[in-house]
């Protein structure tokens, strides 16, 4: 009898879950994740199914490879909720897009404390814009720069080179353009391959993106990848505000920030991945230089209306707390 108990419990649990989703509205959640339905994102996403059902809606998940389709269908109304990029995610919600900004958030120590404070009550209002809201963040990791070639070790050196870069990331145009490199017109589907075969000199992506895109490709045998964190990409889920109800929104916010950890563990395993001959510090010198430059750029994109200057003060407040002696804690340039 005691043998059975698990099987009776695991037999009691399934017919919950199917009434569960019997009773519950039907939604179409479509992810993007590069490697589709078996990929790390769309695998991390399924938990968020289960949950679902206890909130009175049944998930529909489809995988798409293609970033913009994703985007694309969603805007049409073919899905209730979209898994994307920050940088896709901007023309839903200029706030979490923000959360990408160049050199904003340099530790995961302070990503974790943004995110949290974004997924309480309190900052419900910010994830809003018109007809859209954002239901949910997790972190991607930081975005490194990958070269094919190691003399490329400080930022004068990308001068004249090949940047792929994501035409449609205001951010990413300026800061290619900033360094005197040229755009290469990219998308979160196509870089990798730009980036392998030799058609571009640099790419930058986080280390999660390493090994299923195959990056090691173009930085073997006489490149490298620069540790230093020039931003910190997200996925957002977004929906649409009419197809959910508030109570269902900020459930999922706060179930996300509950499983921040548990991205951080795919994270951090990715970086570990990385052999250490692949990776190239810079220099005290070279990463304050970096450090000013992003600043530079962070504030020219705020004055173009690219950033939003509420996620950058709340950036700014999180660096400061972790580090009050910095310079731009003091000079009230952000």
């Amino acid at each position: 009898m005691v043998k059975r108990m698990p099987r009776l419990l695991a037999g009691a649990l399934v017919g919950a879950l199917a009434v569960s989703a019997q009773a519950a509205e039907k939604r179409k959640f479509c992810v993007f994740d590069p490697l589709g339905a078996t990929g790390p994102v769309f695998a991390e996403t399924k938990s968020s199914k289960v949950k679902a059902l206890g909130w009175g809606y049944d998930l529909e998940m489809t995988a798409y490879t293609d970033e913009k389709i994703a985007s694309d269908d969603f805007k049409a109304g073919q899905c209730d909720a979209v898994l994307l990029t920050d940088v896709r995610a901007r023309e839903y919600n200029k706030f979490t897009a923000t959360l990408v900004a160049l050199g904003a958030m340099p530790s995961y120590d302070q990503l974790r404390t943004v995110l949290t404070t974004l997924s309480t009550p309190k900052a419900a209002p910010l994830m809003s814009e018109g007809n859209y809201e954002v239901v949910g963040i997790a972190p991607a990791g930081a975005i490194y720069v990958f070269t094919r070639d190691r003399s490329i070790d400080r930022v004068e050196r990308i001068q004249g080179r090949k940047v792929a870069t994501l035409d449609y990331d205001p951010a990413a145009v300026v800061m290619v353009r900033k360094v005197g490199a040229s755009v290469v017109s990219a998308t979160t589907s196509s870089f990798a391959g730009k980036f392998n075969n030799g058609s571009v000199d640099v790419a930058y992506a986080p280390a999660v993106a390493y090994t299923p895109l195959e990056l090691y490709k173009g930085v073997e045998p006489n490149g490298g990848i620069f540790q230093y964190n020039f931003a910190q990409m997200t996925f957002q889920t977004i929906v649409h505000k009419d197809k959910f109800t508030p109570e269902f929104a900020q459930n999922m916010r706060e179930f996300y920030q509950s499983r921040f950890e548990d991205f951080m563990g795919i994270i951090s395993k990715a970086e570990a991945d990385i052999p250490e001959k692949v990776w190239v510090r810079p220099t005290k010198e070279d990463a304050q230089g970096f450090d000013n430059m992003l600043k530079d750029v962070r504030i020219a994109l705020r004055e173009d209306g690219i950033y939003d200057k509420k996620a950058l003060k709340l950036m700014l407040q999180v660096r400061c707390k972790a580090d009050p002696t910095k310079a731009e804690c003091t000079d009230g340039r952000e």
